[in-house]
């Protein structure tokens, strides 16, 4: 019992955390710059519109809503949160750690931070598939979707994040041309999140790919080889 609630108190903290350094991070902002001027700092052919970033506000909002449920103390020994175990507020460390290192261009050492994030939202996603057939009407919206939908950002935002760092350490492609080269990672991209919704019939998974990726179609609409990867085309 004890440390099931020290479990929720955790989780709660490890959320909070999240979104004041979400805030810090454009309003003070950390570093000097708000994450989109960083961010767009860097021309590489993977990174959506600005707009496509607000999926933010709907990410955090679910996670909002999936930490206020596992902190009810009548979920407080429910086979499901003590499966997920620690996973959700690991999430939130790496995301916090992940929003300091990249507001003081420590890019090196996002990446290694955001593939953890991206293999501890996976963990969550098996974990959370495995009661599945309890996890239906608000339960699904209050557990399952939540993790989904940020899975699928995530799942986009790793891409990004490692062609910003490449560019930074001023990686050239080998010579290849880099509209090209974005254009094999989008569509290897897109064919690994295929199967993932295939296999796990996630429509809230695929909804997010094919939001990123039509974002990325509108930023670069006019570079046509890579506007025609947009949804795995």
């Amino acid at each position: 019992m004890r440390s099931d609630t020290t479990r929720q108190t955790v989780t709660v903290v490890a959320f909070l955390l999240t979104i004041a350094l979400n805030a810090a991070a454009t309003t003070i902002p950390l570093g000097g710059q708000a994450t989109n001027v960083i961010s767009d700092s860097f021309h590489v052919y993977v990174i959506p519109a600005g707009y496509v970033f607000s999926i933010w506000g709907l990410i955090y909002t679910l996670l909002g809503a999936f930490t206020v449920w596992q902190a009810l103390p009548r979920n407080r020994e429910r086979a499901v949160l003590r499966d997920l175990g620690w996973l959700p507020a690991l999430s939130g460390v790496l995301n916090s750690l992940w929003i300091v290192l990249f507001q003081y261009r420590v890019f090196v050492l996002t990446v290694p931070v955001i593939v953890a994030l991206l293999i501890t939202l996976i963990a969550i996603h098996f974990r959370l598939w495995d009661h599945r057939g309890l996890l239906r009407g608000s339960a699904y919206w209050l557990a399952r979707a939540p993790w989904s939908v940020y899975l699928g950002w995530i799942t986009v935002a790793t891409i990004a994040n490692v062609a910003q760092t490449l560019s930074s350490l001023g990686f050239t492609g080998f010579g290849i041309d880099p509209v090209l080269l974005a254009a094999v990672v989008l569509v290897v991209g897109i064919a690994i999140a295929a199967r993932f919704v295939g296999r796990f019939g996630d429509a809230a998974y695929g909804w997010v790919i094919v939001w990123a990726y039509v974002g990325v179609a509108v930023k670069e609409s006019d570079v046509l080889i890579v506007a025609g990867t947009r949804e795995g085309r």
